[in-house]
């Protein structure tokens, strides 16, 4: 997932959080004002919050989380590894709910998604918190906190969806945390975007069990899967999680659903950067996903945890290209990295460069529709 404030417009460009709230109040004003949208415990810290939908309850007050393959039993009083649940009485609550941390405008390629309406913009939310503990996070500063230690708006779904519209932006995304964390909100949001009809796009390190996953994706349109690398000890050590679980949400989203697909592995020097692993990775993608999925490597930048290490060489990504093509992928990318031409989209058939990319920004597109415009093939992805 990309950094939020790494130059691109802010929310409404220069609004503050105090001139923002007085925007949100006017964007939800059909349905009343909105404080008055706000359940009690959005504005009190105090107060329960929404019920999460995937938990058991357990003897002695405790409760077993279902929502990520962590299963956390939490007993009465206590938070979840993600921080944002809480057992109150032996209910399992999200704090997670009306109380984003960020909310901003941005081009679609900082999801990044290269084959999904290139150009588009989308107004992207966040909500403290994270069931990964990644040593490289780019945004620890919401990720490892919970929701209501960060600075954050109170808006609904509802008023997320109104400014949207108000904004002329038809789509909207989850980035710079994970949505998994804050399942039940993400949720909600993606439902009554579908319901306005606009569009739905997430940025995931899909740890997450295969029911909610799939409860999320019948409302969305494209996700951009981290698959952070090919190596189980790599994702206990350095990740916090289990690689087995990610690959099990990949296939998922690929066999069961419609959502448009595309993965990033982001290189960490010394750690995931073995070229056989790369290749054994590369090989799943093709075996399980297709050749056709775009797959982006990405550059590491010193952050968080791991200050002490170089950024990603340069011929590292290159050659991590050149591996997955000679794997048989066909739409392959660096990422974080500007200016390089693996930024841009070439026809797979004859090579001729479709979209040019600069960064975020889109220097040409010629396709024609979905088509190459020398040698007719079609290139897969949403690009309407």
């Amino acid at each position: 997932m990309t950094r939020p404030g790494t130059g691109e417009q802010g929310f409404g460009g220069s609004l503050d959080r105090r001139e923002f709230l007085v925007q949100a109040g006017r964007w939800s004003a059909g349905a009343g004002l909105l404080c008055s949208l706000l359940p009690a415990w959005a504005q009190s810290p105090d107060a329960p919050g929404r019920e999460v939908d995937f938990y058991e309850r357990l003897p002695e007050g405790r409760i077993r989380c279902g929502v990520c393959p962590r299963h956390c039993v939490v007993p009465e009083g206590n938070r979840s590894y993600c921080r944002t649940k809480v057992n109150v009485g032996g209910t399992w609550y999200t704090r997670a709910y009306n109380n984003p941390c960020i909310l901003q405008v941005d081009p679609i390629e900082k999801m990044p998604l290269n084959h999904f309406r290139p150009g588009s913009s989308t107004l992207t939310v966040a909500i403290g918190g994270c069931n990964l503990r990644c040593l490289y996070c780019q945004n620890w500063q919401q990720s490892q906190q919970r929701p209501e230690q960060v600075e954050r708006f109170e808006i609904t779904p509802q008023g997320i969806v109104a400014a949207a519209r108000e904004k002329g932006i038809d789509t909207i995304a989850f980035n710079y945390t994970d949505f998994v964390a804050s399942l039940e909100f993400a949720t909600d949001l993606a439902r009554a975007a579908r319901q306005a009809e606009l569009r739905v796009v997430a940025a995931t390190g899909a740890y997450v069990e295969p029911e909610p996953l799939l409860g999320f994706a019948r409302h969305a349109d494209a996700l951009i899967i981290g698959l952070k690398g090919y190596n189980e000890d790599f994702y206990r050590s350095v990740v916090s999680g289990g690689l087995e679980a990610v690959l099990r949400a990949i296939t998922t989203i690929a066999r069961e659903t419609d959502c448009w697909l595309e993965l990033i592995n982001l290189i960490v020097p010394t750690y995931n950067d073995d070229p056989d692993e790369i290749r054994r990775l590369c090989g799943w993608v093709r075996r399980e996903v297709g050749v056709m999925t775009p797959l982006h490597f990405a550059r590491f930048v010193p952050m968080y945890r791991m200050r002490n290490l170089p950024r990603t060489p340069v011929p590292t990504l290159e050659q991590a290209c050149r591996t997955a093509r000679q794997v048989g992928l066909k739409h392959v990318y660096t990422s974080n990295l500007a200016p390089h031409p693996g930024t841009s989209t070439y026809c797979h058939k004859c090579g001729t460069s479709l979209i040019q990319r600069l960064g975020f920004r889109i220097l040409e597109n010629s396709l024609q529709q979905d088509r190459c415009p020398k040698c007719h093939a079609r290139l897969p992805g949403v690009w309407q």
